[in-house]
């Protein structure tokens, strides 16, 4: 009953739906980050689709956030591939000098506005609980045309993430899968932000996979571990978070209580694992 009783509201509902999905799908594309190496990449991402936030809501208002954000993700995605195509410039400089860019073009157009402090707060700290049937939707075709381009482009993702250069000379096209690959990245992360905030995003992208990445590894293993463990973290963060609320009085930010719940399920899987290798070390040696 106590993981029950919360979502009988239709506001917790939509949100428990929103961040299970979000968390599946987080878990399952933070994999590809994890063993890319693209945790840097994402961070960053997180703070270049600001300009975007703040064009789409001087718009359109607040239904013009998600679009925004994502257009802007789409052009950063863009703009990193063709930077680190010249071997001159390096991922990291690119990454940073798109950073500081698109995060300095956000500050100056806010600094021109006063009247929507409260929901650019809101983009940075999340408010999932507010989350309607329409951009339930928007998060649902989001996850279909994810999981899509990942299942058609499975092998040459895989090919490109364990060996490139033999995925070149299989005739793979190494700057067409990064730039599919950074686009997956950003428009996972312009779904997540509403629901954790720019602030919080990066831990729902790369968490559970590390998590995963401790227990098993096997991709098999991994992918379905890092998606279920994305998935009840939004469950048990939500739960907590109302019962608090409710029935303790404490208000608790349902966004940062998940991704603690996200935290506290890597340090168990890390504990578990640890012990479960000094134990078979132990029997070897005895």
């Amino acid at each position: 009953m106590y993981f029950i009783e919360p979502f009988t509201f239709p506001f917790m509902a939509r949100a428990l739906a929103e961040l299970a999905v979000l968390g599946a799908l987080a878990g399952t594309v933070g994999v590809l980050i994890l063993l890319r190496r693209l945790t840097f990449m994402t961070d960053a991402l997180t703070h270049t689709v600001f300009p975007g936030v703040v064009i789409g809501y001087l718009l359109t208002g607040e239904g013009g956030i998600f679009w925004g954000a994502l257009i802007a993700g789409a052009l950063t995605a863009v703009l990193l591939t063709l930077l680190t195509r010249d071997r001159a410039v390096t991922e990291d400089t690119a990454l940073a000098v798109l950073l500081t860019t698109f995060f300095a073009i956000g500050v100056v157009l806010v600094s021109h506005e006063s009247g929507y402090t409260t929901d650019l707060t809101a983009f940075l700290f999340g408010r999932i609980l507010t989350v309607t049937g329409q951009q339930l939707t928007q998060t649902l075709v989001v996850t279909v045309l994810v999981v899509a381009a990942l299942a058609v482009l499975r092998r040459p993702l895989m090919a490109r993430m364990f060996d490139p250069r033999g995925a070149q000379a299989a005739g793979y096209r190494i700057g067409l899968l990064d730039l599919v690959t950074n686009a997956i990245v950003a428009v996972v992360v312009v779904a997540s932000v509403r629901a954790v905030g720019t602030v919080l995003v990066i831990a729902l992208l790369i968490v559970p996979a590390a998590a995963a990445r401790t227990v098993s590894d096997r991709l098999t293993v991994i992918v379905p571990v890092a998606a279920v463990l994305g998935a009840l973290a939004g469950w048990a963060g939500l739960t907590i978070s109302y019962d608090a609320s409710v029935h303790h009085g404490l208000r608790l930010a349902s966004g940062g209580t998940v991704v603690l719940v996200l935290i506290g399920l890597y340090l168990g899987a890390l504990a578990a694992t640890t012990a479960g290798r000094r134990l078979r070390a132990a029997r070897r040696t005895a």
